[in-house]
């Protein structure tokens, strides 16, 4: 299985800086079997039935990008850090630019009250230990902070106050993630009110997305590809909820791969899910068989991406082409603030 197997051409025009506003005016793919049709994300109301459960990443984005100094004597540089994830000690790792020049015991300066202390340094990424902690180091990062936007949209634009709002779902609850579960922005609080009355049931389950979520695939033979950890949680109230509407016959849709990916970790090889919590390597990839996942909301993908890789194997090969062509041709817009698929196979 090659990478070049999941390459595609993407006209640049095609990709989103900026979401659909309100978020459920975004165009939604519908891809059922081998039928495809051009809807909007406010349909799911009508598409969805009694009895299907939605599972949703309650995961928080954190303003991870921050620009800071260091100072030796007189001489201030400035230090731009994108936060990785938090490290066991309590420390974060942590991106820099520029990495090579910051030195172990140095301090980075982002605030008058908030700075870190250079606590280990590999080729690659740093580990920083901030002299906040708690609601304090919480409280200091929105000030200081900017919210990571994918490296797509940040080579096109900075990010501003509106991605404050634009860049977090409207159920995150638990902070950590540096990249958003993008599937769920399309969601706003009518959409949820309007599916829970027709019967649509929801699960919340949390996967910290991270920085490597963007990481290119560098190998040829996709199988020998390693994938990148995140740390996620099924709580045993979910995996009942999950178990509960299969044992009655209805289906369990993941919004998300992030999800998808967690509930699939989360199950056993008879497809029940159990109550779980840790890092997640997860490679799914053509020929993978789902335990849990029956359908799947998320948005279009990368070109020789892991996550264009998922799709294939939840739709086959042959059909995700035919999508992506289609979506080319109807100018869908891709990637985190673009528009929806729902792929049902």
């Amino acid at each position: 299985m090659k990478l070049s197997d999941f390459d595609f051409d993407l006209p640049e025009a095609l990709i989103a800086t900026r979401p659909a506003r309100p978020r459920t005016a975004a165009r939604l793919l519908l891809a059922e079997g081998d039928a495809i049709s051009d809807r909007q994300v406010s349909d799911l109301v009508d598409i969805f039935r009694p009895g299907d459960r939605l599972v949703l990443n309650n995961t928080r984005v954190i303003p991870a990008r921050l620009t800071g100094t260091r100072a030796r004597g007189n001489a201030v540089a400035r230090v731009e850090v994108t936060l990785l994830e938090p490290a066991a000690d309590g420390g974060w790792r942590a991106l820099a630019k520029p990495l090579r020049k910051l030195a172990l015991g140095e301090v980075v300066r982002f605030s008058d009250h908030f700075s870190a202390t250079v606590a280990g340094k590999s080729e690659t990424d740093l580990r920083l230990v901030f002299d906040l902690e708690g609601a304090a180091f919480d409280a200091a990062l929105a000030e200081a902070g900017a919210m990571p936007l994918p490296p797509y949209i940040a080579a096109k634009r900075a990010p501003d106050a509106q991605d404050r709002v634009d860049y977090q779902t409207v159920f995150a609850r638990h902070s950590g993630a540096v990249a958003a579960p993008t599937a769920s922005l399309h969601f706003d609080a009518a959409l949820l009110a309007a599916l829970a009355a027709k019967g649509v049931d929801f699960t919340e389950v949390t996967l910290h997305v991270g920085a490597g979520t963007f990481l290119p695939v560098k190998v040829e033979d996709v199988t020998t590809h390693r994938m990148h950890a995140e740390w996620g949680e099924v709580t045993t109230v979910a995996a009942a909820q999950i178990n509960a509407t299969h044992a009655a016959g209805g289906r369990v849709i993941p919004v998300g791969t992030t999800a998808l990916r967690l509930i699939e970790s989360a199950a056993a090889a008879d497809g029940l899910v159990r109550a779980w919590a840790g890092t997640t390597d997860i490679f799914i990839y053509p020929g993978y068989r789902f335990r849990v996942a029956d359908a799947l909301m998320t948005n279009f993908h990368l070109p020789k991406s892991t996550l264009l890789m998922l799709v294939s194997a939840l739709m086959g090969q042959g059909r995700i082409t035919r999508i992506y062509q289609h979506a080319v041709v109807q100018r869908y817009r891709f990637f985190s603030y673009g528009d929806a698929s729902l792929l049902i196979p």
